[in-house]
């Protein structure tokens, strides 16, 4: 294996420091796309489908489980599929590992849920064996076929407004295995992460960054935030802004 050079703590910094530049643009790109997305014209969804639950048979509205926001990951666990009954998909099982605690995208107005073919039977005893626990429900209709995950997998995104859905986003192939992260899920959705720092349409809900966030056990609908961790965050966000600017003079 032919390794980098080894060099002094000096220059070492002074590599790092180059390669900041070019990742602060990846950033900096990477929220300018979200933003894109935000914008993204949005697809009506006019048919019915029905997906059977672990508390039995649902819709598709009834899977945003009040909430405004649906991510749906079409996951590969079924008869023909390797590893069936016994284990799903390899790349779905290592996509399902990244799933972060859904309490956070909860905060946000947003449900995460996977789907397949299996029956639940079969999914409660993957979800048991595996450690997972985001709600995994089971396809009865053309939903895979209809959204372009019949033979691939792949992230939908749909907005609920009252009853009405609308498909706002797809993203599948390499999208995929950067996804599991509060962050990665919410960039994708059509309200994004909503803080004030976000270049968003008009109206769309926004709040203080940072200020939102909780413990996972620790979410309450409508709360205030913590003046505690308003304090701590704002403490924090002031010596990050001091350290750069002083690192810019």
């Amino acid at each position: 294996m032919q390794t980098p050079p080894i060099v002094s703590p000096d220059a070492w910094e002074a590599a790092r420091k180059a390669l900041l530049v070019k990742e602060k643009a990846l950033t900096r790109a990477r929220d300018a796309l979200a933003a894109d997305r935000r914008r993204m014209p949005w697809m009506a969804v006019e048919k019915d489908y029905a997906f059977e639950t672990e508390t039995g048979r649902a819709s598709l509205l009834d899977l945003f489980e009040g909430r405004r926001q649906l991510i749906v990951y079409r996951a590969f666990f079924e008869p023909g599929v390797h590893g069936w009954p016994d284990r799903a998909c390899r790349g779905c099982s290592l996509g399902a590992d990244q799933v972060s605690h859904l309490a956070h995208l909860n905060a946000r107005d947003t449900t995460l849920c996977f789907v397949s073919r299996a029956p639940q039977a079969d999914i409660a005893g993957l979800k048991a064996r595996m450690g997972w626990r985001m709600p995994w429900h089971t396809i009865t209709d053309d939903f895979d076929r209809d959204f372009g995950v019949d033979e691939w997998h792949g992230h939908n995104v749909f907005f609920r407004d009252g009853e009405r859905i609308f498909r706002t986003y797809f993203i599948n192939n390499r999208g995929d295995e950067a996804m599991g992260s509060v962050w990665s899920y919410l960039d994708l959705s059509p309200l994004g992460r909503q803080e004030v720092w976000e270049d968003s349409p008009p109206g769309y809900p926004q709040t203080p960054t940072y200020k939102w966030w909780n413990w996972h056990d620790s979410y309450e609908p409508d709360a205030a935030p913590d003046p505690e961790w308003v304090r701590v965050s704002d403490a924090g966000e002031a010596a990050f802004r001091a350290a750069s600017a002083e690192a810019k003079a």
